[in-house]
Order: structure tokens, then sequence, then C-alpha cells
């Protein structure tokens, strides 16, 4: 079972670097949440090193600008790696013929690429950033042009895996939803971003440029998502800080408060296990 604690400093005396997701952890897409910047400024007062570790399927100079925007202090963190990044190596070694299913605005994903951006009709592989409109539309809205890139035998490439994400008090789904969906019509996805292991390969990557060889016995890494922080960080073998009061809250909150016995009911079900858990990092 999962131990709660109240304050981060609880625990980072045993570690020298906190691997932490953003959205869900720092801020919900809308408002930063001041007391867990406040604990990632206090862990790097305290000797950590603190490197973000999204989903975003922005590159890193993108959310860094998102960041500033709805009030993340850049003390907050020494780093920060996104799946845009690691996706890019996917992209510059797919099919040169591409088609964004996303929005206009995840178009820096593309630069310095050598691709061809281009229609529906004219694509070899898509490469999916998120919905056109993730207020209105599901995947299965997606449904005849999806099966007809499967018949061509083009491949979706997944910018970001989340399949859901906090907006201020909403859900919204993410890319990582359309690629289960792709999955399950019989097509070939391709997915660098948590919890597979390349974005925490150019994480640690990132911390080194900090803090030198870092034992994985020495990091902690804290997120909300069942299918992403947690299980990518559990299964490369990192101790796990679990954040209750993110997109899967609804599963174990009795009259606004996390049960703990749910709780631990819940990650028992999903084989999840962190050493800690807290509501809301801080």
């Amino acid at each position: 079972m999962a131990d709660r604690i109240n304050n981060l400093s609880a625990i980072t005396a045993g570690y020298e670097l906190v691997l932490t997701d953003v959205w869900g952890v720092l801020h919900n897409g809308i408002d930063a949440f001041p007391d867990a910047c406040t604990a990632l400024t206090e862990a790097r007062r305290a000797g950590l090193a603190v490197v973000l570790i999204t989903n975003s399927p922005r590159p890193a100079p993108g959310v860094i600008d998102q960041l500033r925007a709805i009030g993340v202090p850049d003390e907050a963190y020494d780093r920060i790696v996104t799946s845009g990044d690691v996706t890019r190596k996917l992209i510059a070694e797919g099919p040169k013929r591409v088609f964004l299913l996303g929005p206009e605005r995840d178009m820096p994903l593309f630069e310095g690429l050598d691709v061809d951006v281009t229609s529906e009709y004219d694509a070899d592989a898509i490469v999916c950033t998120g919905f056109f409109d993730d207020e209105k539309d599901v995947p299965e809205d997606y449904r005849d042009m999806l099966t007809r890139f499967i018949e061509k035998g083009a491949p979706l490439i997944c910018a970001n895996p989340d399949l859901v994400v906090e907006r201020g008090h909403r859900i919204i789904p993410c890319a990582g939803a359309v690629a289960a969906y792709f999955d399950q019509l019989g097509g070939s996805t391709r997915i660098a971003g948590k919890p597979h292991r390349p974005i925490y390969e150019a994480a640690l990557s990132a911390a080194r440029e900090v803090k030198g060889e870092i034992d994985l016995a020495k990091i902690i890494a804290v997120g909300d998502g069942m299918p992403t922080d947690v299980k990518g960080a559990l299964s490369y073998g990192l101790d796990l800080l679990y954040i209750s009061g993110g997109i899967h809250a609804a599963e174990y909150t009795v009259n606004g408060e996390t049960d703990e016995a749910i709780l631990n009911a819940y990650l028992k079900r999903e084989a999840a296990t962190p050493k800690w858990w807290m509501p809301r990092l801080a």
C-alpha cells in the first residue's frame, strides 16, 4: 500500500532528481497550481534537479511559453522534455508525406524536418497531436478517415499518448484516445511519449546535463495518469509519488476527499505500486 505524505519535502532527502508530469500536477491547462510550483522550487533549493516530462505534442519551447503564460515560474524546474520532442524522431524516420490530425497550432512539431504536411488523400502517414475540436469531437467521428489510412497501410504517429487531460474542471480527450481507436480498428501506431521508454531516456539525458550520472534509485517520479505517468515510471523502475486529485479522482473520491481504502483498492486493481500518494503536489 502507498503511504500518504503531505509535503514533497518529506521524501526528497533520499533523491537527487524529481521527474514530474506537468498537466494535472503543475497546472490544469488554465491555471498553475501554486503549491506544486513552490514544492518543486524548494526541491531545487534543496539540491535536487527537477525535469518536467510531459506528453504535450509541442516541442519544449512552446510548452515553456505556455507554462510562463499560466503562471508556472522558471525557477520550478531545470529542464523540460516533451512527447513532441521525442516524436520528432519518429516523424523523421517515417514516411515523408504526412497528414496532421490536430489543431493548426501544432505545426511547430514539423519545423526543420524533411517532411511534407499534406492532405489526407496524399499522405502516407498520420501525425496525430489531438482532435480538430477537442471540445466536441470523439475518436469515432474520424472512423471513415482512419479506415482509409489503414486500408493503404499508413501508420499513425501519436504525438500525445494521453487518453484524457484536465482542462479547468473538465476532462478533455487527447491524441492517445485516437491512437487507441486506430489500434482497435486494426491500424499500426508509433508512440514515443509516456509510458514508452524513449521519453524517459530523453528525460534522464536532460537530467544528466544538470546533475551528471544519477542512479535510478535516486529518482522520484510524480504523476496522476495511470496508463501514462504511473505505468511508465513503474515499468522504467522508478519510485513513484501518485497525485490522486488528477484525472482519476472520480474513482475514489467521497464527499470531495480521497478515500484511502478505495484508492488502495483502485491501485491494486490497476497493478500499480506507488510508494507514496498525495491529493495534489505540495
